[in-house]
């Protein structure tokens, strides 16, 4: 029996990508013992334990950003983190860490390298954060949701998508999507989203171009986020969700998506074959800018700068494309070209390759 501890947490973008693989490890052996390292306050929280996961949690320390009193506490807070996560370790005779990123994995890369342990870590972003560099230099298994992305002995395995994703038959599934949203089976949708808190820029300018997209025959499934303070008109063909549980009738309703080009938003969108216009928020290391390379050079996707995204933008490039079913069958095809479903599984064959020899 193999006892893993999947390290990561703070966001979705570490959150699912983790519970994906964590999902295929028991699904494949219903004994092997998944525990999960996160911390108190992260979406990790409220996710794991839902999905019926143990959250082993410890304390959330950020590397410091600049030098001040945080800072020079910061060696001892760290060392002593590593110390925990290493009883921790030695407590439920762990075999493997696999970490996706976050504050807890750069303690949990270490921690598990002075027990001995391997270490396997995926990185969902192109461009990878600290704590990732950190798990490369300690480890040779080494995965990444994105070709290019620059980390030592980094190989390709693409993003673990969430298994209500990794196997959905969208034109099997449209049928129920268009009944479920309230849509026209008819007429083509594009799908709107700025994520679980919305965008506003996406937001504003969709509202102030829905009548230009309804106009084309189009209709519009705009999910706003639960922090939306616009006002929405009640239009026909003009579906407004605060917040979207079924994010895979969604897709399958999908035809053309403008979205954030977050890490698993564009490895979801190009895995099941779905155009798109990007329009990367500019936050952090301008990594969402580079998520959508790939997809851009392939030609599955245009993109557009945040303070670019206007109406007259939409009206200029977006009602274009609308009408161009040519245009839109070929960024399909590409989006299928590169895009990849199994990733739980490649992420879960390079931890079998970490412990091989290891657990019986």
């Amino acid at each position: 029996m193999t006892r893993y501890l999947l390290a990561g947490g703070g966001t979705a973008g570490h959150v699912n990508p983790l519970l994906a693989v964590a999902d295929r490890l028991r699904e494949r052996d219903p004994g092997a013992v998944v525990r999960v390292l996160g911390t108190a306050e992260g979406l990790e929280a409220r996710l794991v334990p839902a999905r019926g996961y143990q959250l082993l949690t410890v304390e959330r320390l950020p590397f410091p950003r600049r030098p001040d009193r945080a800072a020079g506490r910061f060696p001892l807070r760290f060392r002593r983190l590593v110390a925990h996560i290493r009883a921790l370790l030695v407590e439920h005779d762990i075999d493997v860490v696999v970490g996706f990123g976050g504050y807890v994995s750069a303690p949990a890369y270490l921690a598990a390298r002075a027990e001995g342990l391997p270490v396997v870590v995926h990185e969902a972003n192109a461009r990878p954060g600290i704590a990732n560099r950190l798990g490369s230099t300690v480890s040779s298994f080494v995965g990444v949701a994105f070709e290019g992305t620059r980390l030592r002995g980094a190989r390709f395995v693409g993003m673990p998508l969430r298994p209500e994703i990794e196997r959905l038959d969208r034109p099997a599934a449209r049928g129920e999507a268009v009944r479920f949203f309230g849509l026209a089976a008819d007429r083509l949708t594009l799908l709107v989203t700025g994520g679980s808190l919305g965008a506003r820029r996406i937001n504003q300018t969709l509202l102030d171009s829905a009548a230009l997209v309804l106009g084309a025959g189009w209709q519009i499934l705009h999910i706003v986020g639960e922090r939306s303070e616009l006002s929405y008109p009640d239009l026909p063909g003009y579906r407004v969700l605060p917040y979207c549980d079924r994010m895979d009738l969604a897709l399958a309703a999908a035809d053309l998506a403008v979205a954030r080009a977050g890490a698993s938003t564009v490895s979801e969108l190009t895995a099941l074959a779905i155009p798109a216009v990007y329009v990367p928020l500019a936050i952090g290391n301008g990594e969402q800018r580079l998520n959508a390379r790939d997809a851009l050079g392939a030609g599955a996707a245009i993109s557009v700068d945040n303070e670019d995204f206007t109406p007259e933008w939409v009206a200029d490039r977006l009602l274009p494309l609308l009408q161009n079913r040519a245009e839109l069958a070929a960024m399909a095809a590409q989006a299928a070209a590169i895009g990849v479903r199994d990733g739980a599984d490649r992420v879960v064959a390079l931890i079998d390759e970490a412990t091989a020899g290891r657990v019986a």
